[in-house]
């Protein structure tokens, strides 16, 4: 699908591809996700540079980075944080745990328990996170990027459907072209060190800007197909959830913005739906497609606009 980066953003993309070479349309999609104001679970083989576009990404935006390396023995308190006893002052003292980062990278959290995993889900959900009856409130923004590999089997646990339903979007980075792998084996330089691009301020007007893209009445319609079409068709156990569909309007309205555009169209829903929906949606049992899952949607819907 052709698509045109807005020159606002082109200079992000820029100085991100030098670390990610040749995944212009994984950063711009990274980028569509931030400003979404949701999180991103990323699912790819070790060694493709999963880690290295969530570091990078958080000292463009000038994020407060925090990273927790899943374990299977790791506790939620690991993450959250404690309150320990101080004997010096004779009171308990709370100890903040990574999870209170603008930016947090959780990598290969498929490798904790549930329990574990589930330490993030008031946090993923609200910004907020509760210990022994206390609320503390999360820096804002707010942004995971969780990892995860799918082909590694031993000593790893599936995230309940629960947790998948938190990230608003799910995508592989996938081997570098022929090209770009050239460039890496060569050892490329990076003349540049990393630059901060936006400020806070810019952060929270970008967020707000996405936010305002219109939708016109007919690309609503559309939109409403493909939720129903999720729920309705009989193709898959679960059709997208409430928070699925409102993730969906939220990436579609973000990416038009990275295109420039005040207002929406249905190349902006037909690039970002499979984003939104592919870790959401399970075949049935006997309905298994060899199509991928928006292949299977837009043979069935058409947006007439």
């Amino acid at each position: 699908m052709i698509y045109i980066i807005s020159p606002e953003f082109t200079p992000i993309i820029d100085m991100l591809e030098k670390y990610l070479i040749g995944k212009r349309e994984t950063i711009a999609l990274s980028l569509a996700t931030f400003f979404a104001g949701g999180h991103l679970l990323l699912e790819d083989i070790p060694g493709v540079g999963k880690t290295t576009l969530a570091k990078h990404l958080s000292q463009v935006l000038g994020l407060d980075f925090g990273r927790i390396q899943f374990t299977s023995d790791m506790l939620p308190s690991d993450i959250l944080g404690i309150n320990y006893y101080n004997q010096k002052d004779g009171a308990f003292v709370f100890r903040k745990g990574p999870i209170f980062s603008s930016f947090l990278l959780a990598d290969e959290i498929n490798r904790s328990m549930p329990k574990t995993q589930s330490a993030l889900l008031q946090a993923m959900e609200e910004g907020v996170v509760t210990i022994d009856a206390v609320a503390y409130i999360l820096p804002k923004p707010f942004f995971v990027i969780g990892t995860q590999n799918p082909h590694e089997e031993v000593g790893t646990f599936p995230l309940p459907n629960s947790q998948l339903d938190r990230f608003m979007c799910s995508f592989g980075i996938g081997y570098p072209d022929k090209s770009s792998e050239r460039d890496i084996l060569l050892g490329k330089k990076i003349d540049t060190k990393t630059q901060i691009m936006f400020s806070p301020a810019q952060i929270e007007a970008l967020m707000h800007k996405a936010s305002e893209v219109k939708l016109s009445k007919v690309l609503l319609d559309f939109l409403q197909e493909i939720i129903a079409f999720t729920r309705e068709s009989g193709k898959f156990e679960y059709g997208l959830s409430t928070r699925g569909a409102l993730s969906l309007v939220a990436m579609v309205k973000s990416w038009a913005m990275l295109q420039g555009r005040d207002y929406a169209i249905p190349d902006d829903v037909q690039m970002v739906t499979p984003f939104v929906c592919a870790h959401r949606l399970v075949f049935r049992e006997g309905t298994t497609s060899t199509k991928r899952i928006d292949v299977e949607i837009f043979t069935h819907i058409h947006p007439d606009t």
